[in-house]
């Protein structure tokens, strides 16, 4: 039996990989609470292993949150890369270094607000400070497996679904349960997203192949389809549309909202651009090599 370290093995994703691997592996976790076999928090220590694992899965980091200052924003690097750097130290006390590094990352590497199937070998663009440090901790990584003979595998994640969703898509299914959600225009913009529950099953094969792969459902939802099965599972009204000349008007004054208090509205422009943009990712990588193939995103919630 495969002996595997998870970090983050309480959050969201964490939580479902440890779930989907538990009856074929041995497991253990670290993370801050005493839920954890390893309490360490990693953005300021490195752990201190007793054992050595197969496979390490690293998937604690920051995300789901727009900082609003300099200390919020360095919370990012501190956790996600720095994090990682202390990881990878740690590794390197232990006993025997693991077989494979994977590292769970995101989409957000690539710094787009809009694009159509983008692929692995799209540039990375990130200005933001969350996907700034998934790119620092990547190319750490990378580095680090090269140096060791440690076969590192990175996974590049969109919104992923599942019951009870983080960040943005949990924001929407508030939202609209609410009753303070609406379209903008048509509502035809497209989204990638990737099922939680699918999201184990390739790691055996991807600590084997390695490699940087996206992981999609590969059929890339709209915003109007997505509402209309949590809309249908949730027994409440679908949202309405307005207009995209009435939407600019209201993402500007967010925008001068913000200017002025310094606080974040509910919508602006970027959220203006996010809605009426199809951003989506090409898995077809993760298809050919690792033979992923999900389950669709919208029938997850059926």
């Amino acid at each position: 039996m495969m002996k595997y370290l998870i970090t983050g093995a309480s959050g969201f994703l964490g939580k479902a990989i440890s779930k989907n691997l538990s009856s074929e592996a041995s497991i253990h976790s670290l993370g801050r609470s005493h839920q954890n076999h390893i309490i360490c928090d990693l953005s300021t220590e490195s752990p201190k292993f007793e054992s050595s694992y197969d496979i390490v899965i690293h998937c604690a980091g920051k995300a789901h949150s727009v900082p609003k200052n300099k200390n919020q924003a360095d919370e990012f690097f501190k956790v996600n890369y720095q994090g990682t750097l202390n990881l990878l130290e740690g590794i390197e006390q232990s006993e025997s270094l693991p077989k494979s590094f994977i590292l769970i990352s995101s989409v957000a590497v690539y710094g787009r607000e809009m694009g159509l199937l983008l692929d692995e070998n799209t540039s990375l663009n990130a200005s933001d400070p969350y996907g700034q440090s998934k790119k620092m901790a990547e190319d750490a990584v990378q580095e680090w497996g090269k140096s060791h003979n440690v076969k590192i595998g990175i996974l590049r994640l969109p919104l992923i679904a599942g019951p009870n969703p983080p960040g943005n898509l949990g924001k929407m299914i508030k939202a609209l349960r609410g009753r303070y959600f609406f379209h903008i225009g048509a509502g035809d913009a497209r989204r990638s997203m990737v099922p939680s529950a699918d999201i184990a099953g390739i790691l055996p094969k991807l600590s084997e192949t390695g490699g940087i792969f996206n992981l999609t459902d590969g059929y890339h939802p709209s915003f109007v389809e997505l509402t209309s099965v949590i809309s249908k599972k949730f027994n409440i009204t679908e949202p309405y549309h307005i207009p995209i000349s009435v939407a600019e008007i209201l993402a500007k004054v967010g925008d001068i909202l913000y200017i002025l208090l310094k606080k974040h509205a509910p919508f602006n422009s970027s959220a203006l651009i996010k809605m009426t943009n199809s951003l989506t990712f090409s898995d077809e990588k993760a298809r050919r090599i690792l033979t992923w193939s999900p389950q669709k995103v919208l029938d997850s919630f059926e």
